[in-house]
């Protein structure tokens, strides 16, 4: 099942690079005003979901940090872990947020400051490459070419003055994508599971936790 899983991660990975393709021209058209860039980490703090395969992904490029790295990771991925058990004491593995009332998970403190443990010392994401998709989508609004708005969120720090949804030269094939990773999910959660999921989610210190080789199948979920 191993060689499945990291096939159909790879393809999303490939996936994912068209979001990243989408930004570097954004941020050609944009110029100054988007400010967002690799080593900017002030977005990387508190806890939000990613789906499984976007944990699946992260794992793989784990993988591949030098052994002290990893180290140093897990063990903030561990003391983060502790942290929520404290606060759900229900929370065990596979650190699934489905198995969990939405209202419990979905309204993080804002507040929460705490660094993304895959950050490096100077600030960096220790994974760049392998990171997930709402990491790369992060910083400008997600509007489709059609104009179908999918998030109106972006960071403070960019458009000073500026009304980026009015702007469309950062429109993206948004609906393209999204309808991507949902037939890679589906694959994706088929062969964990043996049956397609809608969602799946976990936070970031707890994907790299996640022992995909315990998986059951979806009748004994």
């Amino acid at each position: 099942m191993s060689a499945r899983l990291d096939d159909i991660a790879l393809q999303y990975k490939s996936v994912l690079e068209t979001v990243d393709a989408w930004f570097a021209r954004c941020k050609v058209k944009a110029g100054e005003l988007i400010r967002c860039d690799k080593g900017c980490c002030s977005c990387c703090r508190g806890l939000f979901d990613i789906t499984l395969i976007d944990a699946y992904l992260l794992q793989i490029g784990f993988s591949q940090l030098p052994e002290v790295d990893r180290r140093q990771v897990l063990v903030k991925a561990e003391d983060r872990l502790r942290q929520l058990q404290q606060q759900w004491p229900g929370f065990a593995h596979p650190y699934m947020l489905n198995s969990m009332p939405d209202h419990v998970w979905t309204e993080m403190p804002e507040e929460d400051q705490t660094p993304c443990p895959l950050l490096g010392e100077d600030g960096s994401c220790l994974v760049y490459a392998w990171r997930p998709l709402v990491c790369r989508q992060h910083g400008l609004p997600n509007i489709d070419l059609s104009g179908t708005r999918f998030s109106e969120l972006y960071c403070s720090l960019n458009f000073t003055g500026v009304d980026p949804l009015a702007m469309p030269q950062i429109r993206g094939e948004f609906q393209k994508l999204f309808e991507q990773e949902m037939a890679l999910f589906g694959a994706f959660t088929s062969a964990l599971f043996g049956a397609p999921l809608n969602e799946a989610d976990t936070f970031i210190p707890t994907a790299l936790l996640i022992d995909f080789s315990r998986m059951t199948p979806l009748s004994k979920v």
